[in-house]
């Protein structure tokens, strides 16, 4: 590490001297421009005896040298320069003329109007010239060294706009990236035919295929920032068609959000493929809820937990309380806040299990949240068929346990990440799910705490999800392994999970069940070629698909609401709610009380045949049926 801090200060000390020999460069031609322009306006305007000169020519000097810096004309980056350095240079001209003005009327030299109109006109043209032609020149020389050499990608950038503008403008500059910007398209035929920075607009998008293979393009980067993501799939699709590895610059939200800069070139994700636009909030019924109260999240240093804090910590809770019985994850997550909100947020990181009735007990007295955010449970199906007792004790008396704690303390909303796989379940993770599910909706009959639970399908990015395993898989060069080539998921981003969590906490009046309108079912088989594809392979030649088999408790498809639910629609298109189904709490609870001596003495068998009787649409699989 402090081999690694001594390089980077030796590399800012080389990058400082450089700037400083620059500005001192740049002072010599300035003086140079000074001194021709002056003898060219006195010539022109035969305004004064050339023999006399010297005085007024350093007057000059000062009177320009000085007012270039007062513009601060030195201290611009004229690589990427613009309007503002050009209206600069403009006002250092006036501002020349009023110095040079009073110090001739002091030293008693005398100048026509005109040689001064002339004068500063060309000292302006000439001083523009000069950095434009510079700009030129480093921008021409970089871009025959990139042509030169064979280690550069070849790059079509897709649009024409700002966003594209300031692609190319960082390919220039910043050579460490290797990418040669050739060529541009985008749909709008106005531009066709012009050039930005001398890297021509070749046609539309529907025309990438054959622009590809006319100049050799090896990767196609994709720089329209705010684009609706139907769009968007169109274009992508255009480019799937080619053999280029795909990537794009984020989004316009990301972007305003301050998460990333507009010039962070990635790969392109499969989310950008789902043909779906993100869910909306209402921040105003979101903030109603959330500021200036003292808000909870339980395993809150998971993939969903660390999301919903990042975005609580926008709407100025009273005090955030983050719970984890992970300490990496909690520490990562508490860093972060920290080093965007400082002291402006009060931050509490507990470590504690919610299995743990005495500890949680302290904790919701301690701190009486108005707000929890259940989102600590087991979710990976395979693991949780193996260790059945395990699932039950995390997720249904955990869930349990924060639950009447939170009935107890008087917490005024209570939301229980759940999930699609609660929905007839196969495995034990998704009845496990579904009885927590049946928790909350019998405790919202006997409390006053409003208990709401949230269904969504698989989340892109999480850990443990498809996307993170399949982009190893193609690095480590295949084969990209499938369960079954028919398997379909509903997916959806983290953002969004987390958007339609806070918004259901908004919503909430006790008992129900949200859900998310997720569009149509992915198939794993053609998010598995796209992302092949996507990375610059070839499916089948390049990277290898293999069908593993559905491994024990996995359903070909997912589903989002069980019959008896019913829906009913929201102010939020994207959102639904299954109305509440009638659950007695009383007889759930002796239920659970005989599942709790199970798990005390972890009898898996007996923990199957119970939960088949507590969760009536657990489909116990045949292979597991002939085991217990």
């Amino acid at each position: 590490m402090e081999f690694k801090l001594k390089n980077e200060e030796t590399h800012i000390h080389n990058r400082l001297d450089i700037y400083k020999a620059r500005q001192v460069l740049l002072v010599i031609v300035d003086i140079i421009i000074t001194i021709i322009v002056f003898f060219l306006s006195q010539r022109i305007t035969k305004s004064y005896d050339y023999g006399n000169s010297i005085v007024p020519v350093v007057v000059y000097i000062v009177a320009n040298i000085l007012s270039l810096f007062q513009r601060g004309c030195y201290s611009s980056l004229w690589n990427c320069g613009g309007e503002k350095e050009i209206s600069n240079i403009l006002i250092s001209g006036l501002l020349c003329v009023v110095y040079v003005s009073i110090g001739n009327i002091i030293l008693g030299y005398n100048f026509n109007s005109l040689f001064y109109t002339v004068n500063s006109l060309m000292l302006v043209v000439m001083t523009v010239s000069s950095r434009v032609s510079y700009r030129g020149i480093r921008r021409m020389s970089s871009y025959m060294s990139m042509n030169k050499s064979h280690t550069y990608t070849r790059v079509l950038i897709v649009g024409a706009g700002s966003a594209g503008r300031l692609i190319i403008q960082e390919l220039y500059e910043n050579l460490n990236l290797k990418k040669l910007p050739v060529c541009i398209v985008d749909d709008d035929v106005k531009k066709i035919g012009k050039n930005i920075y001398n890297v021509p607009i070749l046609g539309t998008c529907h025309q990438i295929k054959e622009i590809v293979e006319k100049h050799n393009i090896e990767e196609i980067i994709f720089s329209i920032a705010n684009i609706p993501k139907q769009e968007k799939v169109r274009i992508i699709e255009y480019c799937k068609d080619t053999k280029c590895k795909i990537k794009t610059i984020p989004g316009i939200y990301e972007i305003i959000d301050g998460k990333v800069d507009i010039k962070k070139i990635r790969d392109v994700d499969i989310e950008d493929l789902l043909g779906r636009d993100p869910v909306k909030i209402n921040l105003e019924e979101i903030s109603g809820y959330l500021e200036g109260n003292t808000v909870m999240v339980t395993g809150g240093g998971g993939s969903i937990g660390s999301e919903l804090c990042r975005q609580i910590s926008k709407f100025s809770p009273k005090k955030l309380v983050i719970l984890d019985i992970y300490e990496n994850n909690a520490y990562e997550i508490q860093q972060e806040l920290i080093t965007k909100y400082g002291n402006s947020l009060s931050l509490d990181v507990i470590i504690a299990s919610v299995r743990d009735e005495n500890r949680i007990d302290g904790i919701m007295r301690n701190y009486n949240p108005q707000v929890v955010f259940h989102a600590a449970a087991h979710k990976h199906v395979p693991l949780m068929e193996n260790s059945p007792c395990e699932a039950v004790k995390n997720n249904i008396f955990g869930t349990l346990n924060v639950a009447l704690k939170s009935s107890k303390y008087n917490v005024e909303k209570f939301v229980l990440i759940s999930t699609d796989k609660a929905v007839n379940p196969t495995n034990i993770m998704g009845a496990t799910k579904r009885c927590c599910e049946m928790i909350i909706q019998s405790l919202n009959k006997i409390s006053s705490t409003d208990f709401v639970a949230v269904r969504f399908g698989n989340v892109l990015g999480s850990n443990g999800s498809v996307i993170p395993l399949f982009k190893k898989q193609i690095e480590e060069g295949g084969p990209v392994k499938v369960t079954h080539p028919d398997i379909t998921r509903f997916f959806m981003t983290i953002p969004e999970a987390v958007s339609l969590v806070m918004q259901a906490g908004a919503m909430a009046k006790g008992g129900e069940i949200f859900v998310l309108d997720m569009g149509e079912p992915v198939k794993i088989l053609d998010l598995a070629k796209n992302l092949i594809t996507l990375s610059g392979f070839e499916p089948g030649i390049d990277i290898n698909i293999e069908f593993t088999g559905l491994r024990p408790g996995e359903k070909l498809y997912e589903e989002l609401l069980m019959e008896e639910e019913g829906l009913r629609s929201t102010d939020n298109k994207k959102i639904y709610i299954g109305n509440p189904i009638d659950i007695n709490y009383s007889i759930l609870s002796k239920e659970l009380k005989k599942l709790k001596v199970c798990t005390d003495i972890g009898n898996d068998k007996e923990i199957y045949t119970i939960m088949s009787k507590l969760v009536d649409t657990y489909k116990i699989s045949e292979n597991l049926a002939k085991i217990i």
